[in-house]
């Protein structure tokens, strides 16, 4: 699979946005077939995959924490943050203190230590 470089990021040119995983107006997988199929697309060369605190509210995150943990070294993760506060209502803020909240909650429920990519979408969610 081909390769793009993100600021000092590497990651596969196809990444997964895993919205739809769990989260979605329409059908979504159950946590066994969401996790195969993530597992399943790291076998296949993806190494890049998006999520965010709004999605559930942050059970969609939990699934991506969870999904690739054998091989969390080979991909990275991105996640945003600033369209839920800390109890899952919606807010648009890039208050300071929201911002350490979320991604503490962040790091929690994806399992890490460290942020591959963190950020805030510029533009106003119509959901």
């Amino acid at each position: 699979m081909k390769r793009r470089t993100l600021g000092a990021l590497e990651v596969s040119a196809l990444g997964l946005g895993c919205m739809g995983l769990n989260y979605h107006r329409s059908a979504t997988l159950d946590r066994d077939e969401a996790i195969a199929l993530v597992r399943e697309a790291v076998d296949l060369g993806v190494t890049f995959f998006d999520t965010a605190q709004v999605y559930g509210p942050f059970t969609n995150e939990q699934l991506v924490g969870e999904a690739p943990a054998p091989v969390r070294c080979q991909v990275v993760i991105a996640t945003r943050f600033g369209e839920v506060d800390v109890s899952g209502r919606r807010v648009l803020s890039s208050w300071p203190e929201l911002i350490k909240q979320s991604t503490e909650g962040s790091f929690a429920r994806l399992g890490v230590e460290t942020m591959d990519l963190l950020y805030q979408p510029g533009w106003i969610p119509m959901c």
